[in-house]
């Protein structure tokens, strides 16, 4: 049986589970997955890792100027889809070049995280556009 439960209210960009979810797969990544690709001398593995951090930066980033500056905020929430992404390419390169050296399941898992989470973040940007659009039809309203 399904219970319901209200979702916590959002306070800061802490409480966003597309910023947990990025930071998660970025700790795995630094953790789990860095260390082996580090050992086998993988060219892109700075890039990697910037790119895993960026991811929860941008989400935190866009989260913070939305009310100052909202397209730069969908702009740099976009970002953080484009590096889920590029995460997403890397990942799976990595699993092609290094068959049977690192764990496939391993980095394929953390893929689909990456990709989960990129879909929801554009349902948050959408969200975000909802809240914009009501504000500016009430402010009409105001006047």
């Amino acid at each position: 049986m399904w219970k319901f439960q209200p979702k916590k209210p959002i306070r800061s960009f802490r409480d966003l589970e597309v910023y947990q979810k990025t930071l998660e797969c970025a700790v795995i990544f630094s953790t789990d997955i860095k260390p082996q690709l580090a050992k086998l001398n993988y060219d892109l593995l700075e890039g990697m890792t910037n790119c895993a951090l960026s991811i929860p930066l941008y989400i935190a980033e866009s989260h913070g100027m939305r009310f100052s500056d909202f397209k730069l905020a969908v702009a740099t929430i976009e970002k953080a889809m484009q590096g889920c992404n590029k995460m997403v390419v890397y990942l799976e390169q990595a699993a092609g070049i290094y068959v049977g050296q690192i764990p496939s399941d391993m980095l394929l898992d953390i893929s689909r995280r990456y990709m989960d989470v990129r879909g929801k973040m554009f349902r948050l940007e959408k969200s975000w556009q909802k809240f914009k659009q009501a504000d500016q039809n009430l402010a009409k309203l105001r006047k």
